[in-house]
């Protein structure tokens, strides 16, 4: 999806730029370590989108209070409590890695409600396809960090 938007726009899409703020940098260009689960892009990503669709189902019908509206809000507020307990869970890359993958998990499981959302027309297209393009680019972010746990467990595994 954030490739179409580019080719459509000429220019990176937003969730493209964060995804790049969120490369893990090299030593002599890094500024200063990340102290807390609260300023990876990823996290920040997450959490926003997150709020957009609680935001966007108040709206939703009284009968999908405890379905659809509770099920996509579960989803992806899990997304960044599993991005939490990842950075607490560093000292052991292999549970960090455990832990952002249930979180990419539950931002796919997102991403499945929000088409049913959209197909059940409580949601309108340009809502969904922006939510998309930032749990697409909350996958490739998490996705980058799972195959390089060392960069982001270092300073245990040095120990």
């Amino acid at each position: 999806m954030g490739n179409r938007t580019m080719l459509q726009t000429g220019r990176p899409s937003r969730a493209s730029r964060i995804i790049e703020q969120t490369r893990p940098k090299t030593p002599d260009t890094m500024a200063k370590p990340t102290k807390s689960y609260r300023e990876l892009r990823v996290y920040q990503l997450a959490f926003k989108a997150a709020m957009r669709i609680y935001e966007l189902s108040k709206t939703w019908p009284p009968e999908e209070k405890y379905s659809l509206t509770d099920q996509i809000r579960r989803a992806s507020r899990s997304v960044c409590s599993n991005m939490a307990e990842a950075w607490r869970k560093r000292r052991y890359p292999n549970h960090f890695v455990n832990n952002l993958s249930d979180s990419d998990t539950e931002a796919a499981e997102t991403e499945v409600w929000l088409d049913f959302a959209l197909h059940c027309g409580y949601l309108a297209e340009e809502d969904h396809a922006e939510l998309r393009d930032d749990y697409d680019h909350i996958g490739r972010m998490l996705s980058k960090m799972m195959d390089s746990p060392e960069v982001w467990c270092k300073q245990y595994l040095k120990q």
